[in-house]
């Protein structure tokens, strides 16, 4: 019979288990992704130079994320983009990380003036890369979009979206502006070129642009999804809110509709309150 001691010291060489040790390895590879992934996106210090006054609500659905969000500045131009990639965890995030480079690429090469030109240029990256030609065999991934321009001389923003709209909401109206049904990538009906929408911005507007992860998530008490309208009306009541006090609510909200369900999709809402001041 085994001594007290010498049991116990077998029963924790018997737990390292071939796979509980390539789990931990796994693990600790996503860990180190997300580090990756994290650096490529920007800090609230880097957005708090374009946009004072923002929010971020940003809760990955596993510890890597298929939503990203990107923003530079070109001479009188502020670049604003949110993205939802096809698929969360780690096929997402590879998708996320082209998205971010091409977003990169595209804006430095070409310094585009309108913000349908960015999604065309994207688009056209993303086809490429994944030898998307329109065939049937092809792999349907892509990115759904909200691409922003806005001239801070003008108090001009155009907008361009791959499926996802923007809201702005002004004294407590909110107003949708649509984007084009077709993804970032190879669709499912002939590409055509994305249509640019441009709006003048008055002093107070709130902008939220979001991935779907909010509104679909499944909750409450009959277990179904939260969707865009009450998302619509949630973002409505508290827009007059501080933004820190804004991303509390968000936060709040989502946590006591999910309740005890598992989070289903990556969560993302970027807001930001015009003017710019800075």
């Amino acid at each position: 019979m085994r001594s007290g001691k010498g049991y116990k010291q077998g029963t924790r060489g018997l737990n390292r288990s071939p796979e509980s040790k390539q789990q931990r390895e796994l693990d600790e590879s996503l860990k180190y992704a997300s580090y990756i992934q994290q650096a490529l996106l920007p800090n609230s210090s880097e957005i708090g130079r374009f946009l004072p006054d923002h929010l971020l609500f940003y809760q990955p659905c596993n510890i890597v994320s298929g939503d990203f969000y990107f923003i530079s500045g070109q001479k009188d131009y502020i670049y604003l983009a949110v993205g939802d990639c096809t698929g969360h965890g780690v096929p997402g995030a590879f998708m996320s990380i082209l998205g971010i480079a091409f977003l990169n690429a595209v804006i430095s090469r070409f310094n585009p003036s309108r913000a349908s030109q960015v999604l065309n240029q994207m688009r056209e990256h993303v086809m490429k890369a994944l030898s998307q030609t329109g065939a049937q065999t092809d792999q349907k991934d892509g990115i759904d979009m909200v691409l922003c321009i806005l001239d801070r001389q003008s108090n001009v923003m155009q907008f361009a979206g791959a499926f996802n709209p923007i809201y702005v909401i002004r004294n407590q109206s909110l107003i949708e502006y649509q984007g084009d049904k077709m993804p970032v990538g190879i669709g499912s009906e002939q590409e055509k070129p994305f249509t640019n929408h441009q709006l003048e911005l008055e002093s107070g507007d709130m902008i939220y642009l979001f991935s779907d992860g909010f509104a679909d998530q499944f909750g409450g008490r009959d277990g179904k999804k939260f969707k865009y309208r009450p998302f619509r009306e949630l973002l409505t009541n508290i827009s007059e809110l501080p933004v820190d006090e804004q991303k509390v609510h968000l936060q709040q909200t989502f946590d006591s509709w999910k309740g005890n369900l598992k989070q289903l999709d990556d969560v993302l809402v970027f807001g930001f309150r015009y003017p710019m001041r800075g």
